[in-house]
């Protein structure tokens, strides 16, 4: 059986993940990724699977290149987490805190599969500009972001 991480980010991004899981259904074993202190995704979660946790590497409002450094340190908690993972292939959304999991899930050779999010239908996320150069399948949701990201699958929305 295929094992899959689907890295969920609380608010929007939980819902439309777990709106795919459900439509893969049990054909699928999961972990789900949640931020250290998401007390409701997985709550949300209808369909078992392991639920790992991860440290939030921005603040909305911070500054990008603080972020950016962030991220880059929260490469090695992401590796040590990637390496104990069974999961074949890695979805999400893009919540900040998949940066570095995806980059260390393509050190480890995982398939990377990022769907921009549906909140985004002019303007390109910070996550989607960093997965759209490594991920083997990038998914947008509004046929107006095509124009952003040209080899992008356009897959509509999953409301």
């Amino acid at each position: 059986m295929k094992k899959l991480m689907i890295i969920l980010g609380g608010g929007g991004h939980t819902a439309q993940l777990l709106k795919l899981v459900n439509m893969l259904g049990n054909n699928y074993s999961y972990e789900y990724v949640v931020e250290q202190n998401d007390k409701l995704s997985p709550k949300k979660i209808k369909i078992r699977g392991k639920i790992l946790r991860f440290k939030k590497t921005r603040n909305i409002k911070e500054f990008i290149g603080f972020s950016l450094a962030k991220q880059f340190v929260a490469c090695v908690p992401a590796m040590r987490m990637m390496k104990k993972s069974e999961a074949d292939t890695i979805i999400t959304c893009g919540p900040n805190f998949s940066i570095p999991l995806i980059v260390s899930g393509k050190m480890c050779n995982k398939k990377i599969i990022f769907i921009e999010t549906w909140s985004r239908i002019y303007r390109k996320s910070l996550s989607g500009r960093f997965a759209y150069k490594i991920a083997d399948k990038f998914f947008v949701q509004w046929p107006e972001m095509k124009k952003l990201y040209p080899k992008a699958i356009y897959a509509g929305r999953f409301a």
